[in-house]
C-alpha cells in the first residue's frame, strides 16, 4: 500500500568509510582527522586519512564558522598548518562577500521591475 518514492535517494558508500576523530585546544579551533575505515569497521591502510581544520570567527551577525581542508599527512603537521589555512579560507570568504557586494551593488533597479518578475498562472 506503501508506493510512494522516499524524497532523497541516500546510500552511504561502504568502499568510502571514514572514522572522525576530533582534536581541540579549547581556545583556537578543532582539528578533525577522518582514518579511512573497511566496512567491518577496521582501519583500510590503502588509504590516507584527510584532515579538517575548522574554527569561527566574530561577524555584525553572530559567529561565522570556518572550515578548510589541511593538506597533511599527520596532526602534527595538521596543527602547523592551520593557522595559514584558515587564514587563507577567511581571505576566500571575505573576497566571496565583497564580490558579491559588487554584484548586487551592480544591479540597476527599475521601477515595475518586481512586478515583472511575478509568475502568473
Amino acid at each position: 500500500m506503501n508506493d510512494q518514492k522516499p524524497l532523497l535517494d541516500v546510500s552511504i558508500d561502504k568502499n568510502s568509510l571514514y572514522r572522525e576523530e576530533t582534536f581541540t585546544d579549547l581556545h583556537a579551533g578543532t582539528i578533525k582527522r577522518f582514518v579511512p575505515i573497511k566496512p567491518d569497521g577496521s582501519d583500510d591502510a590503502s588509504r590516507t586519512a584527510v584532515f579538517m581544520g575548522q574554527t569561527q570567527i566574530m561577524s555584525g551577525g553572530g559567529p561565522l564558522p570556518i572550515q578548510c581542508m589541511l593538506e597533511v599527512n599527520n596532526l602534527d603537521e595538521a596543527i602547523a598548518a592551520f593557522p595559514s589555512a584558515v587564514n587563507k579560507a577567511v581571505e576566500q570568504l571575505i573576497e566571496e562577500a565583497k564580490k558579491m557586494q559588487r554584484e548586487a551593488a551592480s544591479r540597476i533597479v527599475v521601477p515595475g521591475q518586481q512586478d515583472q518578475k511575478k509568475i502568473i498562472f
